[in-house]
């Protein structure tokens, strides 16, 4: 079985639905849902590929807390090594809160916590050179990782002849591009939303985004786009297209982690990019459909029955 580790942000997610207004003063509003989740696009992403039965051993960091141990206890449940996160004292585990709007819309308010603390003294480089692939997760919200320390990770990772994928979160913050590009020429999956990786290139046609980040070293562009399906490319391929499957979408929080995991799992299973795609985009379709990061996905199995048998969106033409 591959091995995976999944290096980036641990965050518990605290989600409630369906939030129309924001009370005044001291007034009470009733809603349908509240839950906890593991979240974050590396601690999320292992939730998710444990279910799909992937072999994850997550790295980061969150704290000594009732928090923390909510999220170690949760990836352990599902089958996830979490040997190699490391417990901050000083700082409380990242969350954030999300209210869920009845579109499935998520505004987020964050808390850093541990995850700003994460930095390179505190990699297991053993664990990553022994890795088959190494998801990193978490850029522009790890701040003692972010920029030329990113790299040196990857680099390390390329080096020992790891696959490299890497996902990240844009957010009102300066100079994106130039945080991120030391990274790119040791990136085989570059795996963003496409409105962020044209946050970051500051380009708006597709192809030209497509174009930005090939041109800069990434392997692949795998750029996902919600409802209009998902995008991949490379210099040696034209662009596959794939569609999104129809879902009643409850909640948008974790679909793209999701998409990760289950992206990945295909490449262990040694399918094609078409196929592992489709897989990503069954996946996503889930987790939709549920609230919060880890809803939807029950194992292996179900996910690819979804992708074998759901109807799917049409195909997002050129953008």
């Amino acid at each position: 079985m591959s091995k995976i580790v999944s290096l980036g942000i641990h965050v518990l997610d605290v989600l409630g639905r369906h939030v129309n207004r924001f009370p005044p003063g001291g007034e009470l509003d009733i809603i349908n849902e509240i839950r906890l989740t593991v979240a974050g696009t590396a601690a999320g992403m292992s939730v998710d590929l444990a279910k799909l039965g992937g072999d994850v051993y997550a790295m980061g960091a969150v704290g000594l807390d009732e928090s923390g141990n909510f999220i170690i206890d949760t990836l352990r449940r599902y089958g996830g090594n979490t040997d190699h996160i490391v417990r901050k004292s000083e700082v409380q585990t990242s969350c954030s809160m999300l209210p869920i709007r009845p579109n499935g819309e998520r505004p987020v308010l964050h808390v850093l916590g541990a995850n700003a603390t994460y930095r390179l003294e505190d990699i297991h480089w053993d664990v990553i050179a022994s890795a088959d692939i190494l998801h990193f997760g978490g850029t522009y919200l790890l701040p003692g990782l972010d920029g030329p320390p990113t790299a040196t990770i990857l680099k390390f990772a390329k080096e020992h002849g790891v696959t490299t994928t890497l996902d990240l979160l844009v957010n009102a913050q300066p100079d994106l591009l130039a945080k991120l590009e030391p990274a790119l020429p040791y990136i085989d999956y570059f795996m963003p939303g496409l409105d962020e990786a044209r946050a970051i290139c500051g380009l708006e046609k597709r192809a030209d985004v497509i174009a930005f980040f090939l041109n800069r070293g990434v392997g692949h562009t795998v750029f996902k786009m919600g409802a209009e399906g998902s995008s991949i490319a490379s210099l040696e391929m034209a662009e596959i297209l794939i569609p999104a499957y129809k879902a009643q979408v409850v909640d948008s929080t974790g679909c793209g982690d999701s998409y990760c995991a289950a992206f990945i799992m295909g490449l262990t299973k040694g399918w094609d990019l078409a196929t592992s795609g489709r897989f990503a985009s069954a996946a996503a379709s889930l987790v939709v459909s549920g609230l919060g990061s880890d809803a939807g996905i029950i194992d292996f199995e179900h996910t690819l029955k979804v992708m074998n048998t759901a109807e799917t969106l049409p195909i997002a033409q050129e953008t």
